[in-house]
């Protein structure tokens, strides 16, 4: 019976993410992550921890609108409506933020969850219009569950 020859080393992923993306990615995620657990633990300062991580969430969900700004500068196989579409788009999620910061903490945290997720299906309508590499999807994904997870727990707990 005739077998494959094997490879000494496996080959990388198609969507595992650049090492440098995922470190800063991922580590994104740490102040989502110290910020609920200080709702959550430290009932004395639960306020803040919780405002805290509202601020972050409204910087973050900013930053990624960004990152449609610099698609449209830079990905050749977009049309000029697809173009102007991801110019008008990568603002709104910086208004979105800064609408959160004036709101009550239950509501700012629905504002920035619900932000993160329409943000995701952006990026969905981006992929299919472009041609972003094969990891960018599934980690936007990632952190954007993740985000919205922890925004959601200290949004609940820091408000019983």
């Amino acid at each position: 019976m005739d077998s494959l020859p094997q490879l000494s080393t496996p080959l990388p992923s198609a969507i595992t993410p650049p090492p440098t993306a995922a470190w800063l990615g991922y580590g994104g995620l740490l102040p989502f992550f110290l910020l609920s657990l200080g709702v959550l633990l430290d009932q004395a300062h639960q306020t803040l921890w919780r405002d805290s991580q509202l601020s972050y969430g409204a910087i973050i969900l900013s930053f990624v609108g960004a990152l449609h700004w610099a698609f449209a500068m830079t990905l050749p196989e977009l049309d000029t409506r697809q173009r102007n579409e991801r110019l008008i788009w990568s603002v709104v999620p910086a208004l979105l933020g800064w609408m959160a910061l004036l709101l009550p903490p239950l509501t700012a945290a629905a504002l920035l969850v619900a932000g993160f997720v329409v943000h995701y299906l952006q990026d969905r309508r981006l992929d299919r219009a472009s041609n972003l590499p094969n990891w960018y999807l599934p980690m936007r994904l990632r952190l954007t569950f993740v985000a919205c997870v922890c925004l959601a727990a200290s949004a609940f707990w820091g408000s019983c």
